[in-house]
């Protein structure tokens, strides 16, 4: 039968090797050992093909007569490579999917894929059906995955008959090594879409090969590879598959289905449950916030809130960036107060102060806003807004402008469908629908004591804050919760200095019960990123070059109403009788420290139930701007002492071959040191000399080297910045030892190409050929 191989490329050979490279490649090969699932068949007929190829290119006249084929084979491929080069690479470009499509139940009936010859003017050789096993397991080992695929599934089919007649040898044993070829095949086939970032591509390959290993119930550990790398996969296929345009609801859907997966297996965002992609706590957060700019902000609505529930503080914050941005869009400021309820919840636990004033302002609720900002302690938003607001008698001004430059640059780029959305404050408070929901809200006076908090319950929305001001008493609870009811106490109390709740009418604070099945939010701090890069860094820039006409115009109507209810309290006062107005003040004074002892004591009865906080305060804003996820890998690599980075010069470029040769030769010393190897190389060189280097480890043989190197060039590719092409001179003596006997030795003086390519910033070699 005939094979797509040829004799150079079975031994890793250009076609200008001198006869010592011929030797010196077959000893390589000879000794670089396939896996060790692989039975002796496999084994066998892979070294048959390798003596073949080193007999017909050793014989001087038999090397001729083969050229002169090879060659004229080559010429008339590259005479017709013009006309086809588009075609084959958009059938590259189809990936695994099309290509299994093509392998499986419609492949060709296997007499004719047998008999079938391979296209005419690419270079095959004949041979025999029992060496068949072997070159599939050459071609994986060149990087033919898509190949090997080709060749190898039709005869796995159910009720293969050329296996079971023993055509290629004992079918006990040829169909586990076609088995594992194939879905070797598949597995690097996946690492290697994975590189080029065809992700989606990736994970299908690896399923593929997945389910044929679960098919066949074989190499259980091969699988677990596989599975291991679709964990660690997750993350980059979420991203493409969210990337895509909305038109693309199923793939969407199953990008948001994997994130689910992933936050149940981790608890959360914040969680530190194990979903095997290695991102660490900190890593999954900067991957959420790269994740968010491909959602629209109804997905993160129905995604961060469900996660609130767990409980979970970081989708808490999160949705309260999801509330305001539609609330402020679709001019729903339901949504902006819902936000805020959210943002008293987590203010037990941290200082939100200043996004407590943007959610007041925008509910025009601005007394609240003004005393949000004096007990916020973030120093540049505040130093900000007060410089925006020198020539009022308040900080509205410089709030509004705030709060605009806030929304536009920090929260609406976040969502995908709001990113290229414009804010005006001056436009939201100008809707009827604003201003008719604002004029139904308590006024300033009346809010300041308005709510009381319920714990969220699990898996639903934050509890509702209960409002208690201008309320009839029976829609408030009459007594606290008994101990049979095992209810957690949370109590807001007024802030000393406001309006008295007396003076407006209104009970006192309500204590209201929290549903006793959850358990207040409290995590503990390593839980959670510090957020000095986080939100307060939106907070620190400085806005400049912006107007303040929005802000002034709305401070205008806020300042009005305040000072005309000023004058109302006035006039009241001053139409008083002298002995009434004494008394008046008299009781007022008498309110306000009585007021003050109950706050006194409630605070004291709160923190000797609720006993002192475990560690530091939780802090849960995650980093701002997002940051790359890390490039991961199958796993974690030493760092190479020989790592080059940067653009590649003469001088680095020595640097990298010479730690190549430092790393071959620990490798193939005395001390084995195979890890070596990672530091310096990349596929598809790494894999071969990993199994050198183990072989010769097994076999308890070893090498001693001696190099001597000079580069002569170095050429970047112009269409690709991360590859290279290094070109030296390679003078090596190397002595062979088997059992620390000296069996052989050598010395070469050759020309070398090098390919390189940088991958996460460091320079790696690819592979490399030897030049005349």
């Amino acid at each position: 039968m005939l094979i797509p191989l040829d004799y150079y490329r079975i031994l890793g050979l250009p076609i200008q090797a001198t006869a010592e490279q011929l030797q010196q490649a077959h000893r390589d090969r000879t000794l670089q050992l396939p896996r060790r699932e692989y039975s002796e068949v496999a084994i066998v007929a892979r070294k048959q093909l390798l003596d073949e190829a080193c007999a017909v290119l050793s014989d001087s006249e038999g090397r001729k007569a083969y050229d002169a084929s090879f060659l004229a084979k080559t010429y008339d491929r590259e005479s017709e490579a013009a006309q086809e080069a588009k075609h084959q690479r958009s059938k590259t470009s189809a990936g695994t999917a099309t290509f299994l499509q093509d392998t499986g139940e419609t492949a060709p009936p296997e007499s004719k894929t047998l008999e079938a010859a391979p296209d005419p003017h690419t270079p095959s050789i004949e041979i025999d059906d029992n060496q068949f096993v072997g070159a599939l397991l050459i071609l994986q080992e060149l990087g033919e995955y898509e190949l090997v695929q080709k060749l190898g599934r039709p005869y796995l089919n159910n009720g293969s008959i050329a296996i079971a007649e023993g055509r290629f040898g004992d079918p006990q044993l040829v169909r586990p090594d076609i088995v594992l070829t194939v879905s070797l095949a598949c597995l690097e086939l996946g690492r290697e879409q994975w590189q080029q970032g065809q992700y989606e591509n990736a994970a299908k390959s690896l399923e593929a090969g997945q389910e044929l290993l679960l098919r066949e119930s074989l190499f259980a550990s091969v699988r677990g590879e596989m599975q291991a790398d679709i964990y660690k996969l997750r993350p980059y296929n979420i991203l493409e598959l969210l990337s895509l345009p909305e038109e693309k609801v199923a793939e969407r859907r199953r990008g948001l289905e994997i994130l689910r997966e992933m936050l149940q297996e981790r608890g959360g965002i914040d969680g530190s449950g194990d979903d095997r992609s290695g991102l660490g706590i900190e890593d999954f957060l900067r991957f959420v916030q790269q994740m968010r700019k491909h959602l629209t902000s109804s997905e993160q609505q129905a995604l961060f809130e469900a996660e609130a529930g767990r409980p979970s503080a970081v989708a808490t914050y999160l949705s309260v960036y999801t509330l305001l941005a539609q609330g402020f869009a679709a001019r729903q400021p339901s949504m902006i107060r819902r936000a805020k309820l959210m943002l008293m919840q987590l203010g037990r636990r941290q200082d939100v102060h200043l996004e407590k004033a943007v959610c007041s302002l925008l509910l025009g609720q601005t007394e609240e806003a003004s005393r949000a900002l004096e007990l916020s302690s973030e120093k540049e938003p505040l130093a900000f807004i007060r410089e925006h607001s020198q020539d009022s008698p308040d900080l509205l001004p410089g709030l509004c402008l705030y709060a605009e430059h806030w929304l536009q640059e920090e929260v609406f780029p976040h969502f995908r469908d709001l990113a290229n959305e414009s804010v005006s404050l001056k436009d939201y408070f100008a809707d009827p629908k604003v201003q008719a929901y604002l004029e139904a809200l308590p006024q300033d006076a009346e809010t300041a004591n308005e709510w009381v908090v319920v714990q969220p319950r699990s898996g639903k929305l934050p509890g509702r804050l209960q409002p208690t001001a201008g309320r009839s008493p029976a829609a408030i609870p009459a007594q606290p919760p008994t101990a049979k009811q095992g209810a957690s106490m949370v109590t807001l109390t007024p802030v000393p200095g406001e309006a008295s709740t007396a003076a407006s009418g209104a009970k006192s604070p309500a204590t209201v019960a929290a549903p006793s099945a959850v358990a207040p939010v409290s995590l503990p701090i390593a839980t959670v990123p510090h957020p000095a890069e986080s939100t307060s860094k939106h907070r620190r820039r400085q806005h400049s070059g912006r107007s303040g006409a929005s802000g002034n115009g709305l401070k205008g109507d806020f300042v009005d109403r305040a000072r005309t209810k000023a004058a109302e309290l006035t006039a009241q006062v001053k139409s008083m009788p002298p002995n009434k107005l004494a008394l008046f003040l008299v009781a007022g004074v008498l309110s306000l420290l009585l007021l003050w002892l109950i706050l006194s004591l409630l605070a004291s009865a709160m923190q000797a139930l609720s006993g002192p906080l475990r560690g530091e305060q939780a802090l849960v804003r995650l980093e701002e701007p997002p940051l790359e996820i890390p490039a991961l890998a199958a796993a974690p690599e030493p760092s190479a002492a020989g790592a080059v980075s940067g653009e590649i010069t003469e001088e680095s470029a020595g640097q990298i071959v010479q730690s190549w040769l430092s790393a071959k030769a620990a490798a193939l010393g005395p001390n084995h040191a195979v890890e070596e190897l990672k530091q310096v190389l990349t596929e598809p060189a790494l894999s071969r000399w990993q199994l050198m280097a183990e072989a010769q480890q097994r076999n308890n043989a070893h090498q001693r080297y001696v190099h001597k190197l000079q580069v002569n060039g170095v050429k970047t590719n112009p269409t690709n910045p991360d590859r290279a092409q290094v070109e030296a001179q390679v003078a090596e003596k190397a002595e062979v030892f088997d059992r620390d006997q000296l069996v052989s030795s050598r010395n070469e003086n050759l020309r070398v190409r090098y390919d390189l390519i940088r991958q996460e910033g460091q320079w790696r070699i690819m592979d490399w050929q030897v030049i005349k």
